[in-house]
């Protein structure tokens, strides 16, 4: 039994671009007036005008130009911020409201005269959701504070947002920030020569290229996205997820030169991709569940401190087919312990198919192997890397210009020469490959990729032996359409793939969501893949998906050590993406306290339970549930 069919709304087609039926468009000019009526004729001068007018489905076109952002255009003040653009009105599933730069044009925003005494300055304060906001830059944002502080380009706080094709650069502020919201895509996006030079010691340690902190646990601030976005030139860090209460996604993204000056000056700390941790305070504020942050298929290149870098992190994380060259440290996985009071070598973390070369101190360290699943990579296989495995190592490359639809550009920085001994070299972990096996690395050899914007694509089973394919795409050219592809695995070897299913294509850029079901399998390990075929013939395929249709998955719930006196360690695997709850009862049964209620990722998991929270002394139980699957344990306290 099998269903497919997407979501899309009916469409009209503008400018090259597809919007749906009854929306409205307005304009936002540099020679505009908030007076007019936002027509093509007569434009707003702003955007905060514009949102006065907009409702759900409707989309602003900003028209190219220089737009000199004045004080007098501050939508708001709060306690010790200073809103210059405020976007807080939410479009609806389907229904986004779009803030577009006019096709073909370039809208740059200047800040520089934005300096209110004492104000941390954000040039767009997003708390509205379902909003995309694509192609425009935001330059010369200003820092007056001389002690700690920061200023920021764009911060959000809500949810189901796209930030795409935006520049943020030559200014004092963090490029993108975000502290609330989940589901949020920040697609193809540039952050570059940023430096605070005002407060603290004047080296700019606030002043990441892109942030993310979802600052609580358990809210929906799950599946933030990075992908395809470059971050050079900061005088901090790339990419930062400190202090992050849920895990971050980093995929195909590029660090390079970051904790520098332009002339390579030594400014902040300066790594590529810092993946978690929560400072080194012996009690720091950390939530339920200590999250599995996510980077693959990136690029660290010259960072003056680590590539990538777990960054005293209290559990692992997943890093798969990275590629880093001359770094301080490509590869560092430096932990914190359970208990907080100690830096420890890595552990728990997952570690496949990553490349590097040429590190100026030392290529990994801080990397506890017995307690990783990590053995795929070129440290530890017998591999040799040098500079003839690429076809180029030419730096100048990876600032190129992006290509038309903002993809990456297309280079041959890193790109691996034929005859490579990193070539199949790598291990299959569920992602597109050429030849027998994944190759090391960000770049797989001969592989074009999708011709459209695979955004998702993600499977759930139940007990029943239902499964349901979800994805989402964007930018559909000549998109014939889907077929899902399915195979089982006997004794670990994969049957020949099937077509259980086709939906059709359509040629358009807005977000579109497809899905099918494939009902009443029997027991069994199974795999998934979209075939995406073009109107001209031609045919790409997908990562591939896992799932196991069994009458009861083990959690493998333990806890230890059993009896817990001072603290112990609750450790369970999650097959995949799940609602999970973590319960805590006494002897009688009776509910002493709830740990975890929330969505998890798939993986190893890990929650430290203090003595002191269980109230009740003698025989104790864990009851885990997730998706369909109950498991019990018993303990003594």
């Amino acid at each position: 039994m099998k269903k497919c069919f997407h979501q899309v709304g009916l469409l009209i087609t503008l400018i090259g671009l597809s919007l749906p039926v009854f929306s409205t468009i307005y304009y936002v000019a540099p020679g505009g007036n908030d007076a007019n009526n936002g027509s093509l004729a007569s434009p707003f001068l702003s955007i905060k005008q514009a949102q006065t007018a907009v409702v759900a489905g409707d989309t602003v076109y900003i028209r190219g130009g220089t737009y000199t952002m004045a004080e007098s255009q501050i939508a708001s003040y709060s306690s010790i911020w200073a809103y210059v653009t405020l976007l807080n009105k939410s479009g609806s599933s389907g229904k986004r409201i779009n803030y577009w730069a006019y096709p073909g044009e370039k809208p740059v925003f200047n800040y520089t005269a934005i300096n209110p005494a004492n104000y941390r300055i954000h040039a767009f304060q997003v708390t509205g959701s379902w909003i995309h906001i694509r192609g425009i830059e935001v330059v010369g944002v200003q820092v007056n504070i001389v002690a700690h502080t920061q200023s920021e380009c764009f911060e959000n706080q809500g949810s189901n947002n796209i930030y795409e094709m935006l520049s943020m650069h030559d200014g004092k502020a963090i490029g993108f920030y975000l502290t609330k919201g989940g589901n949020n895509l920040i697609l193809n996006c540039d952050a570059y020569n940023n430096w605070d030079n005002v407060s603290e010691n004047m080296l700019g340690r606030n002043t990441d290229g892109f942030g993310c902190h979802p600052n609580s646990y358990g809210n929906g601030y799950t599946n933030n996205i990075f992908r395809g976005c470059r971050a050079w030139f900061n005088s901090d860090d790339g990419y930062d997820c400190i202090s992050a209460f849920e895990s971050t996604t980093f995929e195909n993204c590029w660090a390079f030169y970051n904790g520098y000056s332009q002339s390579f000056g030594s400014l902040g700390d300066g790594n590529g991709f810092k993946a978690g941790g929560y400072g080194t305070s012996l009690t720091p504020s950390v939530p339920a569940v200590i999250p599995r942050n996510n980077v693959r298929f990136c690029l660290a290149i010259r960072n003056k401190a680590n590539g990538f870098y777990s960054n005293h992190h209290p559990g692992g994380s997943n890093w798969f087919n990275n590629s880093a060259y001359f770094n301080s440290v490509n590869y560092n996985m430096l932990n914190r312990s359970a208990d907080y009071t100690a830096d420890v070598a890595g552990y728990d973390h997952e570690m496949k198919n990553n490349l590097g070369y040429g590190a100026r101190s030392t290529e990994y360290n801080n990397l506890n192997a017995p307690l990783c699943n990590a053995d795929t990579n070129y440290f530890n296989l017998p591999v040799t890397v040098n500079s003839s495995d690429f076809l180029s190592t030419d730096q100048a490359l990876l600032t190129a210009p992006r290509q038309a639809d903002g993809s990456l550009p297309v280079v041959d920085f890193m790109k691996l020469v034929s005859g490579s001994d990193v070539i199949d070299k790598g291990l299959n972990i569920g992602y597109a490959f050429y030849g027998t096996a994944p190759d090391l690395g960000c770049f797989e050899s001969n592989y074009e990729g999708l011709p459209v914007d695979l955004l998702s694509f993600e499977a759930v089973a139940d007990k029943a032996g239902n499964v349901v394919l979800e994805w989402q795409v964007a930018n559909q050219v000549q998109n014939a359409g889907w077929e899902i592809e399915r195979n089982q695995l006997v004794n670990n070897t994969a049957t020949a793939w099937t077509k259980m299913g086709f939906v059709a294509g359509s040629d358009s850029r807005i977000l579109t969501r497809y899905s099918c079901k494939d009902g009443l399998l029997a027991p069994g390990n199974y795999q998934y893949r979209l075939k995406q075929m073009d109107r001209d013939g031609h045919v790409k395929y997908s990562r591939i998906i896992f799932i196991k249709i069994g009458s009861k998955q083990s959690l493998g719930l333990s806890i230890y050590p059993n009896p817990v006196i001072d603290k112990a360690l609750i450790h369970y695997i999650l097959p995949l993406v799940s609602n999970v709850q973590l319960s805590l009862f006494n002897s009688d049964g009776e509910l002493i306290k709830t740990l975890v209620n929330g969505r998890q990722n798939a993986g190893s998991q890990h929650f430290q339970l203090n003595a002191a929270e269980v109230t009740s002394k003698g025989t104790c139980h864990l009851r885990l549930v997730s998706n369909e699957t109950v498991e019990t344990i018993g303990f003594i306290r």
